[in-house]
Parts: structure tokens; C-alpha cells; sequence
């Protein structure tokens, strides 16, 4: 069978760490799944179905946001996660936010990856951030898959009222006990990788999580740039303002694509990387298939490598 080139890129990473650390269990990691870009797709059809049946939006307070969060739980339950709802007030409105936890690891050593499921009322939000919510729920369901053993234990989050200003991944980091957030190796956070006009941005703010994406990108001989537009405007910040080590991926929101850029990875300059960013045409045609795949493998890539996946 031949190997995927998240796979090959896994297993060239491992052989490295073997040969480099101290620690010889890194030999043991196994490579990351490939994830099936048409399973991402068919959640993102999903999550527009929802909007259109329900206003046209999945907003907080909206009745498409918790059918949002029903459609990924009834997934991850499904799958063999352990999942919580965690209930919040935002503007006069009841949010959600949704934890699912994968049985097993060391429980004082967390691997935790999350995305906002709410969109802006003007549309449905499948970039902003349908993207990100569909790429680790199949990254989730991978992990189901595989039956993953991984050495820490993984969990993944979907949170509420983002576009009101990250108040539900506020809100659970508030909540979280002192001691329960230091259990938290790394916070991985993915909001918009599918822009269609794609740029490939990784966060800067830990140097282990940063390596570990820009070592599967190098494997695909993809240059990439530090992600300056989102700092402190999506659902890491959080997180980071309480000392969770954090790192992410980003594609691009309403900053405008240099020539530079668009020479180093296609596209058009002088457009946004997402011209769709908060409006009504930010739907199912409003993504890059070759952005969303690339991410979505990358996702994976992080989880199966910083969780020691066996």
C-alpha cells in the first residue's frame, strides 16, 4: 500500500526524533491518516444545510448554532467520544459550547484542538468557521477510526459566541480550574483554513507546536508565513493570556494577498484572502478544496504527532 504524504512526512518526522532525542519512543509514533477531504466536505454541506433550514445563519442565540452543535455531537458520540455541553449567556442568549473527550492517555498531559462553530448572522459561515469545526470534527472521527492509543490524552472543542468576542472559549478557560489548565500541553486552534484565495499561515506563539506544522508543510515543500492577522482575535488567545502553550493554522480572512504571496502560493494578488469574510457568499463555494485538504491533513498531522499516537 502506498504511503499518503502526511504518512511519509510522519514517519521521516519520527525517524528524526529517534535519531535526535533522547528518548527512543518517538520511534513508536504512528503516522497521521490521511483525512478524506470529501468527509470534510460533506460536513461542510451539513453545517449549510443547517443555516439555510434556520434563517440563514448559525449565529449565537440562533436556532442554526445549536442545531450545529446536535449534528457534530450526534457524530462524536457515535464514534465513541465523551462529550459535554458546557452552557454560557451572551448577549441576552443562552450559548453553547461543545468538549468531546477520547478515552484514555494521560490525563495530565492534554492535547486539546478547538475551532468556533458560530457564523456571523449575515450567512452561514462555511469558511468563517465551518472550515476549521468540519476539519478537526474528521480528525476526531480519525482518531475514532484508527482507535487511537495516543501517550496524552486528546480532546476537542467547538465554541460558542466567538463572533461576539471568543466569549464561550472565555468562558471554559474562566471555569477551568488552576490545576486542570496546567494539565493542557497545547491548545491547537484552527479558524479559517479554506479560504478560497488561500494563504498558509502558522502561529508563532509556541515553538514546538510551530515546528510541528512547519515541519509538515516543509514535507510538501510548501513555504509558509508567521499568522500576524488573527493574533488575539480568535479562540486561542484565551488560552494563551493564562499561559497554555498554543499554536494554530490560518489561511486568511480580509487582509489583502501580496504579489509575493501569490507568487510563493498561486492565487490573485491584490484580493483578499477572503473576499467572503462575514458576508452572505461565504457558503460551500466560498472554499479552496486544495487549502481545506492541505489543512485538514496538517490538523491530523499535529494531533497524531504532539498526542505520541500509537
Amino acid at each position: 500500500m502506498k504511503l499518503s504524504v502526511p504518512a511519509v512526512v510522519g514517519l521521516a518526522l519520527a525517524g528524526l526524533l529517534a535519531a535526535s532525542a533522547p528518548n527512543a519512543s518517538a520511534a513508536t509514533t504512528l503516522a497521521a491518516p490521511e483525512i478524506p477531504l470529501a468527509n470534510v466536505k460533506a460536513h461542510l454541506t451539513q453545517l449549510s444545510s443547517i443555516a439555510a433550514a434556520n434563517g440563514g445563519n448559525r449565529a449565537h442565540g440562533r436556532a442554526g448554532y445549536l442545531a450545529s452543535v446536535n449534528y457534530v455531537k450526534g457524530k462524536l458520540d457515535a464514534a465513541g467520544f465523551t462529550t459535554t455541553v458546557q452552557q454560557f449567556t451572551a448577549s441576552g442568549s443562552t450559548g453553547y459550547n461543545l468538549i468531546a473527550d477520547w478515552p484514555g492517555g494521560d490525563s495530565n498531559q492534554v492535547v486539546m484542538s478547538g475551532s468556533h462553530l458560530d457564523s456571523v448572522t449575515a450567512g452561514a459561515g462555511i469558511n468563517d468557521n465551518g472550515s476549521g469545526s468540519a476539519a478537526i470534527l474528521e480528525t476526531a472521527l480519525a482518531v475514532s477510526r484508527a482507535q487511537l492509543k495516543p501517550t496524552k490524552h486528546l480532546r476537542f472543542a467547538w465554541w460558542g459566541a466567538e463572533e461576539l468576542g471568543l466569549v464561550g472559549s472565555r468562558y471554559y478557560v474562566n471555569n477551568l480550574p488552576t490545576a486542570e489548565r496546567a494539565k493542557i500541553s497545547g491548545y491547537l486552534n484552527f479558524d479559517m483554513i479554506g479560504s478560497p484565495n488561500p494563504g498558509y499561515f502558522v502561529y508563532d506563539d509556541d515553538p514546538t507546536i510551530e515546528q510541528t506544522f512547519k515541519n509538515y508543510y516543509a514535507g510538501l515543500g510548501i513555504p509558509t508565513e508567521i499568522e500576524t492577522e488573527g493574533d488575539g482575535r480568535s479562540d486561542h488567545a484565551p488560552f494563551k493570556n493564562v499561559g497554555v502553550p498554543v499554536g494554530g493554522l490560518f489561511s486568511g480572512a480580509d487582509y489583502i494577498k501580496t504579489a509575493a504571496q501569490a507568487q510563493k502560493w498561486g492565487g490573485t494578488s491584490g484580493v483578499a484572502f477572503d473576499r467572503c469574510y462575514h458576508r452572505a457568499c461565504d457558503t460551500t463555494a466560498n472554499i479552496s478544496d486544495t487549502a481545506l485538504g492541505r489543512n485538514s491533513n496538517a490538523v491530523a498531522y499535529a494531533v497524531w504527532t504532539l498526542s505520541g499516537a500509537s
